[in-house]
């Protein structure tokens, strides 16, 4: 019960610094002149500050080193090494956020932070030989954090959305507990709280109409998170079951984000245009067309991260193979149902998308 108290604590703690940091990251954006200006790709109308991930990382990361002062959490390698990846990526973003980045450049930045991670929590073998294991993970991971990168398009969505998927993390660890994988099971749960609030701090300053994006700082760090807990549910549940199947259980669980980078490679491939440009043809985009409003679509957002997490909790508490490959195959099936449904919603082609320029009508 002490250990529930303490998470519980680090949550609330962690909520608090980022909500009364914020406003000092969003005066200093504005001071240093870091900033978000509106174009045709983007939704927002007006400049906005660009360093909400520092503010996110900021909480993050100093409740988490008060955990290791505290002692709730033994100050090793594996910790050191998820906050030297956070950070290493954290970095990345804020020099793309500001001056740009040539995309490979920007991959290899995402793959030295993958790397810290899975070297320092001995991730290199999880599949067997590393040379099958490393490619897995890193798609895994460098997919994901450009997914959400991708998915960083409207007010308040992933911000929501990823404490809500925390939350279905420390889940996962509470359920999964045991004397035998006590060490692994904590060490989710205090990360899984510690930036649930963090984010949530964040969420009043990010949610319509925001006064402070994330940047690729604050979404790259996001994707970085929610991938290498997926990395670790999925060990620690195939530890807990005796079963490697269950490693298909962070698919379950990020299973929106997947899609909706699933959706824009496809259409964008289909219609011929440019997949790594931005536009306003996520599925976010498109719900917003059909709603009519940022706030309705950001909460429907909410609301089938939501399910996803019940349905994938209930699928690990009821241990069952038979259901965890049933739920996938539903969720995959729906999801191409809904896919189907948004791609007849009208969308907004920016220019940049386009493989071939308009030509200049005089």
């Amino acid at each position: 019960m002490s250990f529930i108290y303490t998470c519980f604590t680090m949550l609330i703690l962690a909520f608090l610094s980022v909500y009364v940091i914020t406003p000092f990251i969003i005066r200093f954006a504005n001071k240093i002149n870091f900033m978000d200006n509106p174009n045709a790709r983007k939704v927002h109308k007006k400049t906005v500050p660009l360093l909400g991930g520092v503010a996110v990382f900021i909480g993050f990361s100093l409740l988490t080193v008060y955990v290791i002062i505290t002692n709730l959490h033994a100050f090793n390698l594996a910790l050191i090494g998820y906050l030297a990846g956070g950070f290493f990526i954290v970095v990345v973003g804020i020099i793309d956020d500001r001056y740009g980045m040539n995309p490979l450049v920007k991959l290899l930045g995402q793959g030295i932070a993958c790397f810290i991670f899975l070297y320092t929590n001995k991730l290199l073998g999880l599949f067997g030989p590393f040379y099958f294991t490393v490619p897995i993970l890193f798609i895994w991971m460098v997919g994901l954090m450009n997914a959400l990168n991708f998915l960083d398009n409207m007010d308040g969505i992933i911000t929501g959305m990823s404490g809500i998927l925390a939350f279905g993390f420390y889940a996962f660890s509470f359920i999964s507990y045991t004397p035998s994988v006590a060490t692994q099971a904590n060490f989710m749960a205090v990360l899984s709280l510690i930036f649930a609030g963090s984010v949530f701090g964040f969420l009043p300053y990010n949610f319509n109409p925001a006064k402070i994006f994330l940047g690729d700082a604050g979404s790259m760090f996001i994707g970085y998170f929610l991938s290498s807990m997926g990395i670790l549910a999925g060990r620690l549940a195939v530890i807990r079951l005796n079963n490697k199947i269950f490693y298909l259980l962070p698919l379950l669980l990020l299973s929106y984000a997947i899609f909706d980078i699933s959706l824009v490679s496809i259409t964008r491939k289909r219609d011929g245009r440019k997949i790594s440009q931005g536009g306003k043809d996520h599925s976010t985009h498109r719900i917003d067309n059909a709603m009519r409003s940022a706030k309705v679509t950001a909460l429907v957002v909410y609301l089938i991260n939501i399910i996803i997490v019940l349905t994938t909790i209930l699928v690990f508490k009821m241990e069952s193979v038979k259901l965890l490959i049933l739920s996938t195959v539903l969720f995959a099936l729906i999801f191409v149902f809904f896919g189907n449904k948004l791609d007849q919603i009208p969308i907004i082609i920016s220019e940049n998308q386009l493989k071939t320029p308009p030509e200049n009508k005089t």
